[in-house]
């Protein structure tokens, strides 16, 4: 496993019973986790203090319970920064088990003693975006939704990269990757956090079972003579990390070489001194 244990701004006080209990810098947040199905004693007292608690709805969905919350509040992973706000169906618009993947891509892009070109899609509020621009790259941000994009350019700002080399594009991506293949486009990495299932702004059904060997097939013809790096990210239940790994061996590796790895990613939990897991990643890298 992954684990992305190096924030100082989040921690994962403890988990069980189908909930997570969280601190994002000051404030304490309890959310919904289908992973932790196991008890717990709920030894903090964050439990029953928390500043906003997400329930659930037995018809579906759920609201917020917030106590003296604020709307919204930067938090800092090492050099970078993001503002965070609680949002319908549970999520701040940061998943903070990524910062293992964030140091991966800058510590590859920091060493590759040249310019490197990353292509981010379905970028969300730009996590990977903001790391790859701080680590020097030159980046491309690709999100079918404009409020998140927009969201991405604020969190880009809060780290200082305002003016960073960084291209905010609203589309589709399947449609946007097509464009940059008749352009004769190319980048040296690609990042891509699929949804399990979604609609691009024309209406376009995404389904990551289906969709997702051909979007990467799609996308594997975009990569440079010399690429750097490729990462997959998948929250879909169930779907083995090890078959993210497949496909990139299949559609990168055959044809660069290079290695491929794949695991879960994981928080580390304060109180039980484990991790919890957190969705898939497979990565294929040129060394």
């Amino acid at each position: 496993m992954w684990i992305a244990d190096g924030w100082q701004d989040y921690e994962l006080l403890d988990c069980g019973s189908g909930e997570k209990l969280e601190r994002w810098d000051k404030q304490i947040l309890v959310r919904p986790d289908p992973q932790a199905i196991w008890e717990s004693e709920r030894r903090n007292k964050g439990w029953r203090t928390a500043n906003a608690r997400y329930s659930r709805s037995s018809t579906g969905g759920g609201h917020w319970d917030k106590n003296k919350l604020p709307e919204s509040w930067p938090i800092r992973y090492k050099e970078l920064t993001f503002q965070v706000k609680p949002m319908n169906f549970k999520h701040t618009g940061l998943f903070p088990e990524q910062a293992a993947n964030w140091d991966f891509a800058m510590e590859k892009i920091r060493n590759a003693g040249r310019p490197i070109r990353v292509l981010n899609l379905f970028a969300y509020t730009g996590g990977a975006t903001v790391a790859c621009a701080k680590a020097g790259a030159t980046v491309c941000h690709v999100d079918a939704a404009k409020g998140m994009v927009a969201w991405a350019k604020e969190n880009a700002k809060c780290s200082g990269l305002q003016d960073a080399p960084i291209r905010w594009i609203v589309d589709d991506c399947a449609k946007f990757v097509e464009r940059e293949i008749r352009r004769g486009k190319t980048y040296d990495a690609i990042i891509m956090d699929p949804p399990s299932y979604g609609r691009g702004p024309g209406g376009e059904v995404w389904k990551l079972e289906e969709n997702l060997f051909p979007f990467v097939k799609l996308c594997a013809q975009v990569l440079s003579d010399k690429p750097l790096f490729v990462i997959i990210n998948s929250y879909t239940t169930g779907l083995a990390p090890s078959v993210l790994g497949y496909i990139l061996q299949m559609l990168v590796g055959n044809k660069y070489g290079g290695k491929v790895m794949w695991d879960e990613l994981g928080l580390p939990c304060t109180d039980s001194g484990m991790a919890l897991p957190c969705g898939a990643t497979g990565r294929w890298m040129s060394e």
